[in-house]
């Protein structure tokens, strides 16, 4: 591994690839005088809207923000019923009754306990009928799992469903694919426009491969969203989040203590058993990593924990969820439920687990998620990260590691284990982008004007220059671009507003575009920020006209590009990490906007141009270089540069249609002599192009 250390500390020169730190103003978790908070009440705001997409984070209090909006309209708008929908009965805990009334609320939130499905004995299809004597009766809660919701409507159908709530909790499980039935029936639901629906989810990806909803039915969505940014700013105790992907060789099982520290409270997923860097025995996986912690004591007999005392005579508790005996892991997976130990920090050391204490997993205590292999899904991937962004006592700093074995070129597996690399590059890249504030760009132009509620630093708007401006409250980003272009349709505009990261999601695993990005020395930066993204919005967007998808595209390289350069500017000045002052007291550590601004003034003029010609994986290639070897780094860009292939026609037609825009500005071809490598590489577009016609006709 490249981290030496010595066992059982920290990696004294890990590197984190993603770390932000945040103003701890404690203003997320503060309730207004209906007993709500901030994410809760934006969310209520919008509780007259028929369709409603609530995009939020772990722990921001989603479940409770559909309880405010589900009793307003059973009370207010009209309807009969509501039914939340959950992934699986675990997280049906979350809709138990809560006293909302002692908080400020008109009335409380109650289900009936025999229409808690999720509590009730038996399996999803023989809950079918409950759901039907739920419907004919005057009750009005009804909690249930996606796969119980799945079979009562195909057996009663969507009719059934006319004048209630329906409420979606983890909503990225929907797919836009027919082959999904839940999505389908959402679509029915749609079409048939009788009931409400509240979609929920904590995942900012629609899915990694496929969409979730049909864009023109996500269009109907009016959606609520509350971002990382705001939900961890307002946090009173968590300050400091960081996500690395760190390499091992060999057996994972041998280096674990590298970034493994007993002393923190973690969540360790050990690897699926069908993945390479699994030994394909599970249990004698969970038994080394017991045994690389210390001496094992025995179980405990009321919690089934496993007792392990350390070299400093500390003993841990290790409940091992990967046991499959039902026996074993039932008494471990209630003793970690038990709500009379929530608030007690002790209960517990470590969790190892496998699939589960993921997604609805609350262990607010988490300080480590350690996730061993990569991960394929990104919504997975947030979802584990979400197990560690709780706040609570004491816990100050939280972080996601990603132990993944280094490629080896002597390998058969090398191409499958430089993908992986590839991935998790792109993950920490796309965190990065979900983690950082809110970008609202906007042209350079002589008559703007400073927006209201936003600072733009100790010398104020500059009417002549290009700004940033910094919203304290939402923690949104304004920053002027010269040359920018702007949405004209309302389509584009929400993209602008909405789907960045969604956009960002499809560049970063483009593996084309990373693969270059990172390790083809020649490549011109217009050649990604320009080319394949554009293309990737051309595929994504095809209804949008040419100009909205060229704005597009500007806003979405925008936002990568801003954030790199701010965090390059943020580690080239040594990093501003520290979140305390002198006196011990909390400072208002913006580090990463601080960057931001810092690279925008740093510059002549911030243009789109600039922005364009920025390689927008180059601090992840810093990162990686400082994280691997570089005998491994070699052996990497030799394995991507065998596979190489020259100029397609695709890509150069891309490129001539670059091209033609550039005549169109200069009023002059590209010219292949040029100096400049991106004109030069639009001509060699051109020409590959004009070759191939010639081939054509003298053929």
């Amino acid at each position: 591994m490249t981290h030496p250390n010595a066992k059982g500390t920290l990696a004294a020169n890990a590197i984190p690839a993603v770390s932000v730190t945040y103003v701890q103003a404690g203003t997320s978790t503060k309730a207004n005088t209906l007993g709500m908070r901030p994410m809760q009440e934006r969310a209520y705001q919008k509780r007259g809207e028929q369709y409603l997409l609530i995009k939020s984070p772990p722990a921001s209090g989603k479940s409770r923000a559909l309880m405010f909006i589900a009793l307003d309209k059973l009370e207010n708008q009209g309807l009969k019923q509501a039914i939340v929908v959950v992934p699986e009965k675990s997280i049906g805990s979350s809709f138990h009754n809560e006293p909302l009334s002692q908080f400020g609320f008109y009335h409380d939130w109650q289900v009936e306990p025999r229409w808690n499905l999720c509590d009730a004995p038996g399996t999803d299809g023989g809950k079918v009928d409950a759901v039907k004597k739920f419907l004919d009766s005057d009750a009005k809660a009804l909690v249930c799992t996606h796969a119980t919701f799945r079979f009562a409507v195909d057996k009663f159908g969507i009719a059934a469903l006319d004048d209630r709530l329906i409420a979606v909790d983890e909503f990225h499980h929907v797919s836009s694919n027919p082959d999904n039935r839940l999505g389908d029936q959402m679509r029915q639901l749609m079409a048939r426009d009788k009931t409400h629906i509240v979609a929920m989810t904590g995942s900012y990806f629609r899915g990694d491969a496929e969409a979730v909803l049909h864009p023109e039915d996500e269009g109907r969505f009016d959606t609520v969203t509350y971002t990382y940014y705001e939900q961890l700013n307002g946090y009173q105790y968590l300050k400091q989040l960081d996500i690395g992907y760190y390499f091992y060789s060999g057996s994972y099982s041998d280096e674990i203590m590298q970034v493994l520290n007993p002393t923190e409270k973690t969540i360790l997923h050990i690897p699926n058993v069908n993945s390479r860097e699994s030994t394909k025995d599970k249990i004698r996986e969970v038994e080394h990593i017991i045994e690389e912690l210390g001496e094992w004591q025995g179980t405990d007999p009321d919690t089934g924990f496993q007792l392990v005392q350390t070299a400093d005579g500390t003993v841990l508790k290790i409940a091992d969820l990967v046991d499959d005996d039902p026996n074993k892991r039932d008494k471990v997976a209630a003793a970690l439920k038990d709500p009379t130990h929530k608030h007690n920090r002790d209960h517990v050391d470590i969790i190892i687990a496998l699939g589960m204490a993921k997604e609805g997993f609350d262990w607010i205590w988490c300080e480590h998620a350690l996730t061993i292999g990569y991960r394929s899904s990104l919504t997975e991937i947030v979802q584990i990260i979400g197990r560690a962004t709780r706040d609570a006592p004491g816990k100050t700093r939280a972080r996601f590691t990603n132990l993944i074995a280094e490629p080896d070129a002597a390998s058969e597996v090398v191409t499958e284990a430089v993908n992986d690399t590839l991935k998790a590059i792109a993950a920490s890249l796309l965190m990065e982008q979900v983690l950082a504030p809110r970008f609202e760009f906007r042209p350079k132009r002589p008559d703007n004007e400073p927006t209201e509620g936003f600072d733009y630093g100790d010398n104020g708007y500059d009417a002549g220059g290009c700004n940033v401006g910094v919203n304290p409250d939402t923690g949104q980003i304004q920053i002027e671009i010269k040359g920018l272009a702007e949405p004209k349709s309302p389509e584009a505009e929400r993209i602008c507003r909405e789907d960045l990261t969604e956009l960002v999601t499809a560049f970063v695993q483009d593996k084309p575009t990373i693969e270059r990005g990172l390790f083809d020395e020649e490549v011109v930066p217009e050649e990604l920020t320009q080319v394949r993204m554009g293309k990737i919005i051309q595929e994504k967007f095809p209804d949008l006209e040419k100009e909205d998808q060229e704005a597009v595209r500007q806003h979405a390289i925008a936002a990568l590009n801003l954030v790199q350069q701010g965090k390059q500017t943020m580690n080239e000045a040594g990093g501003t990490y520290t979140a305390d002052s002198g006196e011990g007291e909390p400072t208002r550590n913006t580090a990463l906007i601080d960057g931001v601004r810092q690279f925008a003034l740093s510059v002549t003029e911030l243009d789109m141009d600039l922005i364009d010609r920025i390689n927008p994986f180059g601090e992840a290639y810093a990162i990686l270089a400082k994280s691997m070897s570089e005998e491994r780094l070699k052996q990497v860009a030799a394995v991507i540069a065998a596979k190489r292939i020259n100029l397609s026609v695709e890509e150069a037609r891309d490129l001539a249609k670059r091209g033609l825009r550039f005549k169109q500005e200069k009023g002059r071809a590209p010219s292949i002599t040029a100096t400049d490598p991106w004109e030069k590489r639009m001509a060699e577009g051109i020409a590959f192009l004009q070759r191939k016609v010639k081939e054509e006709n003298d053929g």
